[in-house]
């Protein structure tokens, strides 16, 4: 640190240490301005040009240093100059005193800043480059911190110092000129019949209503800033236009229509999305079909006996389409426009930030919109692998039109749709070898959770290659290959099919987009209102992320439909603190909130509570006892931070742990709660029991246990 930055540190240190050793802060309440106000007034009578500089000098080094009695200043210049003198004296000292502040941070921690944090700084940057001026301005406008910690902050970053004064200058102007009124208003307080004064009563009430106001102006110049360029419609076709019809869309659609507005809904492929045609629905009716052919393996244990089983996979695929087509009326047009929704089979394009053209086999139609939800959803994400796009590669969408089973299929992916068809495929008789990557499985699973699955795939015949790259496919006489690479060491998978199971991304091209300029990053980006740059334009599901889980999507679009529909009036924050998942393989594996995993990396503390499933008498009957409960508290609490099922049935159990985090219920309340014998339920109860032994009082039970012998003698 150079002399330069020690003398300044020196200088601030000794003007803040001084003023609290002498007590100076005493002279900066409202009790000292009312009593020393007729003193005040009358030296400034006398000497007001030294009392004007000497007030503003004083002012700006209080900013400056940070030192409290900002707003005791604000209302002293009103009280003491009036209502003119006193803004401009107040303004301006305020802004230069805020400037000097943020040039002291920006001399002494920037270089540190950025040398520490250089990745995170830099992208701070880019934001700042970019809408720092607005952002500065939202918070001089809404004083979501204290305006010493926004001096501190913004001094690290690359904002401009005329762009940080200007701004700081509008910006607590509005804010300055209701303390400065408050100030010519309360001074005038000498007897009580002051207090209902018309004018001392607006000044409270404009102090009251400063932030509604301020967020007012902010909303209305962030609309202005957003807008500008496009021609908003007089009337409108619509009160909101939905595009996608996948759980997200039709759940906005839904709440849209039961809430009696008008609701288009358009779809270019099938209602139902993903999940009904291509994801959850199909995999479940699969992986239900692999079980059956798999229950031979165990029955003999229970005395009953079976031949291996033939497995006609033609049929087992038209199962699964019968499946899709029971549930398909429940997502169907006929269905949602009786319940009021227009729906329209064609290709939408955001022309507006208020028109939506929709290209149908009858030709283009144009609505006008108050609000549009963005549920394009996700597909399939397809690696550059050489050669894999020169073949017919199979993914989640189009592998249920396979009629003939791969005798030797690959699947690339180790996390949940990989492991559920790797499973199902090597229990219906395929051949199955599994690539994957990193060095487990279910990547975001605690590694305890993942190794139960991974013995059961290796059990079922799953040939696992862990901490492995594919390299490229290649046909060699005829026959297909992929290459892969194990710690150096390259090797040849032959295939008859491949399955490309390595994630997902999100539709974010070919409806319009990036003619408006709405911001993605592998997802739309919006804020917790679910809102892109446009207020009146949403993203919900898939698209939108952060999670890509059917539930989740039906979570986020009641908050989509809900504030863009009521928006004026009420807004609702989407609310990410309770979301479970689950892998639907055997053992099944499901989770809400944080597993060990997640809370080490986020620096949560936690205790964590263990229960074995092996234990539990019904487990036992059925023949399901393998597994385990784990929960994580906070220390010597019952709080549940997170829970993690593996075993039987473990997606229906988690039911209880997210209702009980959801509304706050310990592993007290479940310990109190009657379970059903015998049940696997049980076994939210027993981990409960588990806690509560492991927390016991053991001073107070050892006083009590002389009271029981005191009473038998």
């Amino acid at each position: 640190m150079n002399i330069k930055r020690i003398m300044l540190i020196l200088v601030i240190g000794a003007l803040v240490a001084s003023f609290f050793a002498l007590d100076l802060n005493q002279y900066l309440t409202l009790e000292s301005l009312k009593q020393n106000q007729q003193q005040l007034a009358e030296y400034i009578a006398s000497n007001w040009l030294q009392a004007l500089i000497g007030y503003f000098a004083l002012y700006t080094l209080a900013t400056a240093i940070s030192v409290p009695g900002a707003a005791i200043l604000t209302l002293g210049a009103g009280a003491l100059f009036g209502f003119g003198w006193g803004l401009l004296l107040a303004s301006f000292a305020s802004s230069i005193g805020a400037t000097l502040s943020f040039l002291a941070s920006r001399f002494l921690l920037r270089d540190w800043v950025k040398n520490t944090f250089s990745k995170k700084l830099e992208s701070i940057d880019k934001g700042i480059e970019k809408d720092g001026a607005f952002y500065l301005l939202s918070l001089r406008l809404v004083p979501l911190f204290p305006f010493f910690v926004i001096n501190l902050v913004m001094g690290v970053t690359s904002i401009r110092t005329w762009t940080y004064y200007w701004v700081s200058q509008v910006g607590m102007l509005i804010g300055t000129a209701v303390y400065v009124n408050a100030g010519t208003q309360l001074v005038e307080i000498n007897q009580l019949s002051d207090i209902v004064s018309s004018d001392l009563i607006l000044s409270f009430v404009l102090l009251g209503i400063f932030p509604l106001i301020a967020k007012f102006i902010l909303g209305a110049l962030k609309k202005r800033r957003v807008y500008k360029g496009w021609q908003k419609p007089k009337k409108f076709d619509r009160n909101i236009v939905v595009i996608g019809a996948g759980s997200a869309g039709l759940v906005t659609a839904y709440i849209a229509a039961a809430v009696k507005s008008s609701v288009t809904l358009v779809e270019k492929h099938k209602m139902g999305g993903d999940c009904l045609n291509t994801g959850c629905v199909p995999s479940k009716s699969l992986l239900h079909a692999s079980k059956l052919a798999h229950v031979h393996h165990n029955s003999a244990r229970a005395g009953v006996n079976y031949e291996a089983p033939t497995i006609d996979f033609a049929k087992v695929m038209n199962k699964v389409q019968e499946v899709v087509k029971a549930i398909e009326p429940h997502d169907s047009v006929e269905r949602y426009e009786s319940l009021g929704v227009n729906v329209l089979e064609g290709t939408a394009k955001i022309v507006s930030p208020w028109q939506v053209d929709i290209e149908t086999e009858h030709g283009t139609q144009s609505l006008t919109t108050k609000n549009i939800v963005i549920a394009t959803g996700a597909r399939a994400f397809v690696p550059n692998i050489p050669g894999l796009k020169d073949i017919d590669y199979l993914t989640a969408e189009n592998l249920w039109e396979l009629r003939e089973q791969p005798q030797r299929l690959v699947v690339l992916g180790g996390g949940p749709i990989g492991c559920e068809l790797s499973q199902a495929f090597a229990r219906l008789g395929s051949h199955v070898s599994q690539v994957e990557m990193a060095s487990q499985i279910l990547g975001k699973e605690d590694p305890d959770a993942a190794e139960f699955l991974k013995e059961q795939l290796i059990k079922d015949g799953v040939d696992l290659h862990l901490n492995t790259q594919a390299i490229a496919v290649e046909c060699d006489k005829g026959e297909h290959q992929l290459v892969v690479e194990q710690e150096g060491k390259k090797s040849r998978i032959p295939f008859d099919k491949i399955l490309v199971a390595v994630g997902r991304q999100a539709n974010l091209t070919g409806f319009g987009l990036e003619d408006l300029g709405i911001e993605t990053d592998k997802t739309v980006i919006t804020n917790e209102l679910l809102q892109t740059k446009y207020p009146n334009i949403y993203a919900a599901g898939d698209v939108a992320g952060p999670y890509q889980f059917t539930h989740t999507a039906s979570h986020q679009a009641w908050y989509a439909a809900v504030n863009a529909l009521f928006g004026a009036f009420k807004t609702f924050k989407v609310d990410y603190s309770v979301i479970p998942w689950a892998t639907f393989a055997e053992p099944e594996i499901a989770t809400v909130g944080l597993n060990e995993t997640a809370a080490k990396e986020k620096g949560v503390e936690y205790e964590v509570t263990r229960y074995d499933i092996g234990g539990l008498d019904r487990a036992l009957a059925d023949d399901h006892a393998r597994g385990f409960v784990k929960v994580l508290t906070q220390p010597g609490k019952d709080k549940i931070l997170g829970a993690t099922i593996v075993g039987a049935n473990a997606g229906d159990l988690l039911a209880e742990f997210v209702m009980a985090m959801k509304h706050g219920l310990g592993l007290n309340k479940l310990l109190g709660t009657i379970h059903i014998y015998p049940t696997m339920a049980e076994a939210n109860k027993n981990i409960a029991g588990v806690w509560k032994k492991a927390h016991a009082p053991e001073k107070l039970l050892s006083y009590v246990e002389k009271f029981h012998a005191w009473r038998r003698n």
